[in-house]
């Protein structure tokens, strides 16, 4: 990779987004957009599956969405927070809730699914690769448990996301205060390397603004987005760090609003079908170690 990323304290992404689950869905302004621009991309797709991964799903406002595309598939909601969960099952209407067609709900950790091989025709997943440590255990992951000519759809920040908060930090103490991403080049070459096929990388930069830098630590605080590095300044910033951060966030300023920036990544690739002999048997290649 071309940047060392910093380890998650995954057990403070957990909390963090436990808390979040009440006020999630009315600051999750820019994951509903890029779930739309993620569902315009299924559009070219031909698929089919008996069963879908919401990896990540947070309150779960794309499985209903997802169903609803293909209505033959068995959906399962997965999340690191318990409490994001519980909202997720508690949208399906009452009546999928007392025929128990409800989605399944799965609570783990992306970096070490608990599904079995093959179980899943397509795995989607909105904005919650960067809350995971190894995406390239992720990755390998995933492809175990799609099934053959499966396809693996993400989306993820990259490494210009909230560049300008990142800066007003640096200039007031220089320490980690906001997690860094990564590149979408290195991204493509962890599904290569994974064994995906036919990798597709695009990103694109979507800018909120907002009057004040408070008002973008809201916004972040209300989704969960706090930093979760394993190396973050212990308590809570004092005043005088606070009024230095917004001091550097003004300079940032433009028309009279302050722009945050989030550099969105989009992949998609397959899990190819196995490459099979003129006798019909699965081809296995053998190295020498």
């Amino acid at each position: 990779m071309s940047e060392a990323v910093p380890v998650l304290d995954k057990r403070a992404v957990r909390l963090a987004f436990d808390r979040a689950a009440a006020t999630y869905d009315g600051a999750a302004v820019l994951q509903r957009e890029v779930r739309g621009r993620m569902l315009e991309r299924l559009d070219y797709v031909k698929i089919e599956p008996t069963a879908l991964l919401d990896a990540g799903c947070g309150t779960g406002e794309a499985l209903p969405l997802l169903r609803a595309r293909y209505p033959g598939a068995r959906a399962v909601a997965f999340d690191l927070a318990l409490a994001m969960l519980t909202r997720t099952q508690a949208r399906a209407p009452r009546w999928q809730q007392w025929l128990g067609r409800a989605p399944g709900a799965v609570c783990g950790d992306l970096e070490a699914l608990p599904f079995r091989d093959e179980a899943f025709g397509l795995v989607w997943s909105n904005l919650a690769l960067q809350w995971c440590n190894a995406p390239d255990k992720v990755f390998a992951d995933v492809r175990r448990a799609l099934a053959p000519g499966g396809l693996f759809v993400f989306s993820t920040f990259g490494p210009d996301t909230l560049k300008e908060l990142r800066a007003a930090f640096a200039a007031a103490d220089g320490r980690p205060h906001v997690n860094r991403f990564i590149d979408m080049h290195d991204l493509g070459d962890l599904l290569v390397h994974a064994g995906f096929a036919n990798p597709v990388m695009d990103m694109e930069i979507l800018t909120v603004t907002y009057e004040d830098v408070m008002a973008v630590m809201r916004d972040l605080k209300a989704i969960g987005a706090h930093n979760v590095n394993a190396g973050r300044p212990a308590g809570l910033s004092g005043r005088r760090m606070l009024a230095a951060v917004r001091d550097g966030y003004e300079r940032f300023r433009r028309d009279g609003r302050l722009p945050a920036t989030f550099e969105v990544v989009y992949g998609h690739a397959w899990k190819p079908e196995p490459r099979l002999s003129p006798t019909g048997r699965p081809v296995i290649d053998i190295k020498k170690r």
